[in-house]
């Protein structure tokens, strides 16, 4: 699988596996895992030729932010976080470093210091442990502005946090007072 081929099935996994199971009528259970057979099998529709388990092992691996995980023996798949659909990830409470950082556009900064960080149509708002990933983050969506929050201050205010399997630190919601440029 060549590196075009690699990013197009892992963004089509990541769709399927975050946020739209049903378009190829897969089922995940509660904690979002998918059979991987099943996976393989239901994927193969329309023009879209689907999943190998070679391919699914290569792009777990392989990927850079660590989107994916198999369980144990490798007889299930799920996305680490991010998702839109509820599923419970059985993340633990954890007590996170005192600063972590959240990258957005410049269009988004008004409205972030007003409301704060809001989690919107995903399950939670999604923090990094560097200003470089979170640069990369906020690049996405145009000039990036990193902002530090002030993630020690929330967790001693009764905030709880999550690490995902990948290193993401995840939360409900950000309050503007707790976020600084």
């Amino acid at each position: 699988m060549n590196e075009k081929q690699k990013k197009s099935k892992s963004k089509f996994l990541s769709y399927v596996l975050r946020h739209h199971p049903e378009i190829i009528n897969l089922n995940l259970d509660e904690n979002g895992w998918a059979n991987v057979d099943e996976l393989i099998t239901t994927s193969k529709r329309d023009s879209y030729e689907g999943f190998t388990f070679e391919e699914l092992d290569e792009i777990v691996q392989t990927n850079a932010k660590k989107r994916f995980a198999f369980n144990e023996d490798k007889t299930r798949i799920r996305a680490s976080q991010g998702h839109s659909i509820d599923i419970n990830l059985a993340l633990i409470p954890q007590q996170p470093p005192e600063f972590l950082y959240h990258g957005t556009a410049q269009s988004n900064i008004e409205s972030i210091l007003e409301k704060g960080i809001e989690k919107r149509d995903r399950q939670h708002v999604h923090l990094s442990q560097d200003k470089e990933t979170a640069t990369s983050v906020g690049m996405r969506h145009g000039k990036p502005i990193i902002l530090t929050i002030k993630t020690g201050e929330m967790f001693e205010n009764g905030i709880e946090f999550y690490l995902s399997d990948n290193g993401v630190w995840l939360t409900d919601f950000v309050n503007s007072i707790y976020i600084s440029r």
